[in-house]
């Protein structure tokens, strides 16, 4: 029979007692705590990965050279600002998680992201029922602020759809004459989303359209659509679609020989657009917010030096991704700091008080109200095409 050595029932007791303290502790105060005492935490939930990575990478650009100009000046509320990010890689299920996770686990106090429309949807009620401010840099699905909450905590510095379709439609009349636009929209949120745009837009010009066609992300071939379109009369199209979908587009008007004026949103802009679409491709002409147009522009050399990849103007694709997420984590860090706190409501509150921000699209003097969550408007376009890889505006 072994030898043992019984451990004293008092001994056992303390030390059972002792491991329990330890875990109600840490039940208590979870590991991020500690770290969050340090910084002033700032989440970021935008797809990083697929085929919208550019635009992904070129928010996340964005707001870490904001955030290094803000550290600079002295931080936030007395501490460092920290980029927190997570990948929902175009996917409103993981996006939600994403924003989950940043707000209960990692302790943000507000939440930068949803590059994708239907992605944004799925975080909003979220962020409204939690109290945690939520800023798009991206999405422009109008219902994303427009979002009938009480309590609204979602903010964008971004375009917004029923302003794009606008100046969209307006743009194809002016420039090309058109009269019988029709449609061709990708069948998500988005899409959805454009179309009661567009069709406001062409009812308050007394204008009818040749038809509105639906297609999937993934269709290689949007033929069919396109001969009903050009069959009812079409002079020009109105194109809602990110990068690869927009690229078989103009692909399947190739093979049509069908040489039409194309106004769209910015889903081209989201990455190397001609080089799925083709030549062609240059002929698309899209809304952007902000375009690089000069290799010595201070805020294009401080990308060179915070990201040495960066070789010329055609590396920074999309500008706009980098200039709406400066802006908005300039107007967050404005608010968290004029709140005194990082708690949700009193920056929602000071998101309202904000004012003379010089951010890289403009100055933004009380850029937001409870009735009016956007901080880009239609005068804050422009229109710009591809050439040669690069992002130029439209003379």
């Amino acid at each position: 029979m072994p030898i043992s050595s019984p451990i004293p029932k008092l001994t056992r007791r303390a030390a059972l007692l002792g491991a329990a303290a330890v875990l109600m502790f840490s039940a208590v105060l979870p590991a991020h705590n500690a770290r969050a005492e340090d910084t002033v935490k700032l989440g970021l939930v935008a797809a990083l990965s697929g085929q919208s990575a550019k635009s992904g990478e070129a928010i996340t650009r964005g707001i870490m050279l904001a955030i290094d100009k803000i550290n600079a000046d002295g931080g936030v509320l007395g501490k460092p600002l920290e980029l927190v990010s997570r990948d929902d890689e175009g996917n409103p299920g993981k996006g939600l998680v994403a924003a989950r996770e940043l707000a209960q686990r990692e302790g943000v106090a507000a939440i930068i992201g949803g590059l994708d429309t239907p992605v944004s949807f799925a975080i909003v009620p979220f962020v409204n029922q939690q109290k945690i401010p939520f800023i798009g840099p991206w999405a422009a699905g109008t219902g994303i602020t427009k979002n009938g909450a009480d309590e609204n905590y979602v903010f964008r510095v971004s375009a917004v759809d029923e302003y794009v379709d606008e100046a969209i439609t307006e743009y194809l009349i002016a420039n090309y004459g058109a009269k019988k636009p029709g449609m061709i929209l990708i069948n998500n949120p988005w899409g959805e989303s454009n179309e009661k745009g567009l069709l406001k837009a062409l009812d308050k010009r007394g204008m009818e359209h040749a038809g509105i066609e639906k297609f999937e992300s993934n269709d290689v071939d949007v033929v069919p659509q396109l001969t009903r379109l050009k069959e009812n009369g079409a002079d020009s199209l109105f194109v809602v679609a990110n990068v690869a979908p927009t690229a078989q587009v103009i692909k399947s008007l190739d093979r049509m020989g069908w040489d039409v004026p194309i106004s769209s949103h910015w889903g081209p802009a989201g990455g190397r657009f001609t080089e799925l679409a083709g030549k062609s491709g240059e002929k698309v002409h899209f809304i952007q917010t902000y375009l690089f147009t000069d290799a010595a522009d201070p805020m294009f050399v401080k990308l060179q030096e915070k990201f040495p990849e960066i070789k010329t103007l055609a590396d920074v694709t999309p500008a706009t991704g980098i200039a709406n997420a400066y802006d908005a984590t300039l107007l967050t860090a404005a608010a968290i700091e004029k709140a005194g706190s990082t708690d949700g409501a009193a920056i929602r509150q000071a998101m309202y008080e904000i004012s003379g921000i010089k951010g890289m699209i403009k100055t933004y003097d009380m850029p937001f109200t409870p009735d009016d969550q956007d901080a880009l408007g239609p005068e804050d376009y422009t229109f710009a095409h591809f050439v040669e890889g690069q992002i130029i505006p439209i003379k």
